[in-house]
């Protein structure tokens, strides 16, 4: 069964947003055996949506539209749906309904007709109730397509796809196995990765693909299989990822799902009672963003000090002043104290700390651009990494941020073993 996603806003085509909607789709359609054949996104533009329609009619199964569903005059969805398949818009007195209790019973102000309007939709579609918003999806069919609409907003278009699109697919629709799974590998750059493991790669069935997924500081390699029996394909990828294993062994760290290592994480501290701290400078809080992205964090994460020039690291991280004169800024010694100031002032478990020069300059440090020094406070000790991540600016911070996130990993693993 194959998908195409379509966005429809001219603020995607210019920059002024960005898509984050057709990978949560993609990923949830994924999930049910539902290939995603591909992505695109158009204007604002009634014949550029014809168009796109009548390019996409029964080469696809779903094609599912995001965008240009609101109330105001540049949203042209509705309409343009109406003249592909020759329809017209009538009021549905659910949405209605719902549109005017949302309107008056909660935001407590008087239903404007552009808010009446919302009710408007093809006399011949499924209305896909929205709770969360005021405009509904659309199911329509046309032949062998079937032609869903939904609202630009994230949150309401999440709510769609996971409370309507995907139990209504899963009913109507015959679908095969899709398992992924993901090898997470640190140390060692694409291309080595791809060498060590050329011949087993070339051994894959050809129902298992095998994807490089490379990012600062890790590659991902990610092993998808396709088909109809879902215990087969378990067994034979977990029986490739065993024989990986013996290849790579020293350079594999864990095993990703759909999980993030900052979700990971969460999750292990949370398991074992345990709670973090970070003292930044080189990273600048990006450490503490990814691990406060995690809902739950509050449990765990306790926070941060971005003590971003040296002053700060002396009056709020109260770092000697003396020390940071003998050593500089950028040092093992510096950092250590960071860590160990921040699990004290947070009365954590763990803290994280970070002090390099990202560049393009140097800052207040003598350490060649690049350098970075990471430590993490454990209950029982200090342990220290030195780096250079080269440039630019943006590979250094990247790396430096998910080589601290990996080591709180392992050293979370040592201490409750």
């Amino acid at each position: 069964m194959k998908a195409t996603i379509v966005t429809i806003g001219d603020e995607i085509l210019i920059g002024q947003i960005v898509d984050t909607n057709s990978a949560f789709i993609a990923k949830s359609l994924d999930r049910i055996g539902v290939e995603i054949n591909e992505m695109v996104s158009i204007s604002d533009d009634k014949n550029h949506i014809l168009d796109t329609f009548s390019t996409l009619q029964n080469t696809v199964d779903l094609v599912i539209v995001t965008g240009g569903l609101g109330p105001t005059k540049d949203d042209v969805t509705k309409k343009t749906f109406c003249d592909y398949f020759e329809d017209e818009l009538v009021v549905n007195q659910e949405v209605l309904a719902h549109v005017t209790q949302l309107i008056e019973g909660f935001y407590k102000r008087e239903i404007t007709q552009i808010n009446k309007d919302q009710a408007l939709v093809p006399s011949k579609c499924t209305v896909l109730h929205n709770q969360v918003g005021t405009a509904p999806g659309m199911w329509m069919k046309k032949e062998n397509t079937v032609f869903i609409s939904l609202p630009g907003v994230p949150y309401e278009m999440k709510y769609l796809v996971e409370n309507e699109i995907i139990p209504k697919v899963v009913k109507e629709y015959k679908r095969p196995y899709i398992i992924h799974k993901t090898i997470l590998t640190y140390g060692q750059g694409e291309s080595m990765v791809s060498e060590r493991i050329e011949n087993w790669e070339n051994s894959l069935p050809e129902f298992l693909k095998l994807a490089y997924l490379p990012s600062p500081g890790r590659v991902r390699l990610r092993l998808s299989a396709r088909g109809t029996n879902k215990e087969l394909l378990e067994n034979v990828i977990e029986e490739y990822i065993v024989s990986l294993d013996a290849i790579i062994h020293d350079i594999i760290v864990g095993f990703e799902d759909e999980e993030t290592i900052e979700v990971v994480i969460g999750q292990m501290l949370r398991k074992y009672g345990k709670t973090i701290a970070t003292a930044e400078s080189c990273t600048g809080g990006s450490i503490a963003a990814l691990l406060a992205s995690v809902p739950g964090a509050s449990h765990y994460f306790k926070g941060s000090v971005v003590s971003y020039a040296t002053e700060t690291k002396i009056a709020v991280l109260g770092i000697p002043e003396e020390l940071i004169q003998e050593y500089s800024v950028v040092s093992s010694e510096v950092v250590s104290a960071m860590a160990l100031s921040a699990k004290r002032l947070m009365k954590t478990d763990y803290a994280i700390a970070t002090t390099g020069n990202a560049g393009p300059t140097k800052g207040d440090g003598n350490a060649e651009i690049g350098s970075v020094f990471i430590a993490l406070a454990t209950p029982s000790e200090v342990i220290v990494e030195e780096h250079n991540f080269g440039q630019p600016r943006e590979k250094v911070i990247d790396r430096a941020v998910f080589k601290s996130l990996e080591l709180l990993r392992k050293e979370i693993l040592k201490n409750v073993l």
